[in-house]
C-alpha cells in the first residue's frame, strides 16, 4: 500500500494545500494530512480546528485522512508506515528549502522518499502566512480558502 504523509501546519488550510492533495490522490493509496505541532510556531488556529477542516473537506474521500503529530516527520512516517512525504512547491526558493529537509530526511531513513508537486499557478501567491495576516487585519481571505474554512471563520 502506497501511504503518503503530507506534513505541514495548515494554519489555515488553503486552496493551495487542497490543490496539492487533490492532484496527489492518483499517486497514492492513502494520504495522511499531518498537522505537525511545532513548538517554535504560535498557530492562529487550534490543531482540532485544522483537523476538523481536513475531515470536512475530505469526508467523501476515504483515501485522505487528517492527523496531528509531534516530533520528527520521519518518525511519524515510520509510525503510520508511510514511504512517501508529499511537499508542495510554489517558488524556486521553496524548492531550495524543501530539498534541504528532504536530504536530511533521506539521511535519517533511505526508505522514505520525498515527492514534490508544484502548485497550480493560480495558487502560487496563496501562503498561510499571508492568509493569517489578512484574517488578523479583518480582510476577506475567502478567495484563498476552501469554503469550509472561510465559512468557519465567519462564525
Amino acid at each position: 500500500m502506497r501511504i503518503c504523509l503530507f506534513p505541514g501546519t495548515f494554519d489555515p488550510l488553503t486552496l493551495g494545500h487542497v490543490d496539492i492533495i487533490n492532484r496527489a490522490l492518483p499517486l497514492f493509496d492513502k494520504i495522511v494530512v499531518g498537522i505537525g505541532l511545532n513548538a517554535s510556531k504560535a498557530p492562529m488556529f487550534s490543531p482540532e480546528q485544522r483537523l476538523e477542516w481536513i475531515r470536512e473537506i475530505y469526508k467523501d474521500e476515504e483515501r485522505v485522512e487528517g492527523a496531528v503529530y509531534e516530533g520528527l516527520t520521519i518518525d511519524y512516517c515510520k509510525k503510520i508506515k508511510a514511504h512517501f512525504i508529499l511537499r508542495g512547491i510554489r517558488y524556486v526558493s521553496d524548492f531550495e528549502y524543501e530539498k534541504t529537509i528532504a536530504d536530511a530526511n533521506r539521511t535519517l531513513d533511505k526508505s522514505i522518499e520525498t515527492i514534490f508537486l508544484t502548485g497550480e499557478p493560480k495558487y502560487t501567491s496563496v501562503a498561510s502566512t499571508i492568509v493569517r495576516d489578512i484574517i488578523r487585519n479583518g480582510g476577506n481571505a475567502a478567495p484563498f480558502l476552501p469554503d469550509v474554512v472561510s465559512k468557519s471563520l465567519v462564525k
